[in-house]
């Protein structure tokens, strides 16, 4: 049966172009000015940031006379100022230094600083840097003797830098002047440290495009123009890209991702990004949610800050082309593949309606029992399609699903439904790496709640969020699975931590650890 559908693709694919040759709404552009160079030796700066682990005593770097000695530890005894993690100690004008401001950051106990304490403490030093004229700076970290630590933290301080300095300001006539500073970074071996600041810089690019992607309005960020540009940054990467068409969804019988489409002119699409990263025959699945904009359909939302917000709706999918981009760019040895169903949910005469039945890939039949409950509708192709077509050796979906996620869980943690201990604990592990933490549901004692009357299954019931999960476990099959439910962390309405206003790019790195640390253990 898999050789016939795998036939029956490539005859799709050869018989009709993937997309119009018309060009997309967006094109990529730099995320960000920031710079970064690393070195073992001083740099001239206009800033001085002296990394001190707590209780250093007095400090002494090579190059500080008497004069320069007495003022800051003068400065530091009045300030009270221990190195506890994350304190600051400005002092403006050091005593014998050719800088213009010296930052005392604190970093506690070096061995014990995590890497989120670390990428927060690296969003606040951009803070304080943004508040000055500064246009070069120098981070001094060799007060942390231990290399592994010194490597490790410098290099997360970089990553909450680079994550706090993106801006989405593509829309503005007159933009506010970019964070455009130029910072060294002085560690123990620069060598060995360059290779952590790679994974983390190819870390923040996915981050980078799953926050552009989501932040993209909805008549820009429509199905076509997502994969069209999920394939000019992914390709260059190495990752093998297929964008199918909506006449090729709906001649391959997914019926239920095509539905949700059916009113617009923008219709369906699939995105598939794959990287080879290793020898595995079988992937590691990736599904997201890729719904552009969501009205609600004919179960239409009617309050105005709700739908104002509804471009973020494909979160979950840009949060997979972000991991998949992540992924190739540290060229991690993974056989990873990104599935992303695309939609967007709008009225017309021709829109799918409550109460219609459609046809989802692998035959099941689906009651609308709300059109606003589409994103289940569009995953549980992207599912199938990953277990059937792609032969997935475990599948993960992400999505802004539920509200009632939020009501369970608040934004603290994403929700997760599996069967899967070894899922649930890689998954667990990952998120509370980069403080994207996960709490599991369950899904026992709910199997009948998506019974339809006059279909297979309907696509509401109650309670809301495990009414998600048990729709979309039908279609994983015996695959082991897991549904991620990221409902209201996609954005934030004002900068905080690692995260500048507008959308966080929550679940790039969560997935992209998750799949390396699932890797490591079922190689």
């Amino acid at each position: 049966m898999k050789t016939l559908l795998a036939l029956s693709i490539s005859t799709l694919l050869a018989a009709s172009p993937l997309l119009s040759n018309s060009a997309i709404a967006v094109t990529p552009a730099p995320y960000i000015h920031t710079q970064f160079n690393v070195t073992e030796s001083l740099q001239q700066a206009d800033l001085l940031v002296v990394l001190v682990p707590q209780d250093s005593g007095e400090l002494r770097l090579a190059g500080w006379d008497r004069a320069t000695r007495n003022h800051i530890n003068r400065a530091i005894n009045i300030a009270a100022f221990s190195g506890q993690a994350g304190s600051q100690l400005e002092i403006v004008a050091p005593v014998g230094l050719n800088y213009g401001r010296l930052l005392l950051l604190g970093v506690g106990n070096a061995a014990e600083l995590s890497r989120a304490s670390a990428e927060e403490m690296g969003a606040s030093l951009s803070q304080w840097v943004n508040g000055t004229q500064a246009d070069t700076v120098h981070v001094h970290s060799q007060l942390i003797a231990n290399a592994n630590d010194n490597h490790r933290i410098t290099a997360a301080l970089s990553h909450g830098v680079e994550l706090r300095n993106y801006r989405f300001d593509r829309y503005k006539s007159t933009p506010d002047a970019r964070p455009a500073q130029r910072y060294s970074w002085q560690v123990a071996l620069a060598t060995d440290a360059r290779a952590k600041f790679e994974q983390k810089q190819a870390l923040a690019q996915g981050v980078f495009t799953a926050r552009e992607l989501t932040n993209l309005p909805g008549s820009d960020g429509y199905p076509e123009a997502f994969a069209r540009y999920a394939k000019t940054v992914l390709e260059p990467l190495g990752v093998e890209v297929t964008i199918l068409g909506p006449e090729q969804v709906k001649a391959l019988g997914m019926g239920s991702l095509y539905g949700v489409s059916q009113g617009s002119h923008m219709k369906a699409h699939l995105l598939v990004a794959r990287w080879r990263g290793a020898d595995d025959e079988a992937p590691i699945a990736l599904v997201g949610k890729g719904n552009s904009f969501d009205t609600g359909g004919y179960n239409l939302k009617t309050q105005a800050a709700s739908i104002l917000r509804m471009h973020t709706d494909k979160a979950g999918g840009a949060a997979v082309v972000g991991a998949v981009k992540a992924l190739a760019g540290q060229k991690a040895p993974v056989h990873v593949v990104g599935v992303v169903p695309l939609s967007i949910n709008m009225i017309s005469g021709d829109a799918y309606l409550p109460g219609d039945v459609v046809t989802a890939g692998d035959g099941t039949t689906i009651e609308v029992g709300n059109t606003d409950a589409e994103g289940r509708l569009i995953l549980a192709d992207g599912i199938w399609y990953a277990r059937e077509h792609l032969n997935a050796r475990v599948i993960a979906d992400i999505a802004t699903l539920t509200g009632a996620k939020v009501g369970a869980l608040g934004n603290a943690y994403s929700a997760i439904f599996t069967k899967h201990a070894a899922i649930e604990n890689t998954l667990r592990e990952a998120g509370e790496l980069v403080e994207e933490r996960v709490w599991p549901l369950p899904l026992d004692g709910y199997e009948g709640i998506v019974r339809s009357r006059i279909a297979d299954r309907i696509n509401t019931g109650s309670p809301g969020a495990q009414a998600g999960a048990i729709f979309l476990q039908h279609f994983a099959g015996e695959t082991p699975w897991v549904h991620i439910d990221m409902a209201g962390e996609a954005f934030t309405a004002s900068a905080s931590g690692i995260h500048p206003e507008g959308s966080t790019g929550h679940g790039v790195r969560l997935l992209t650890e998750w799949v390396k640390l699932y890797q490591a253990q079922h190689q």
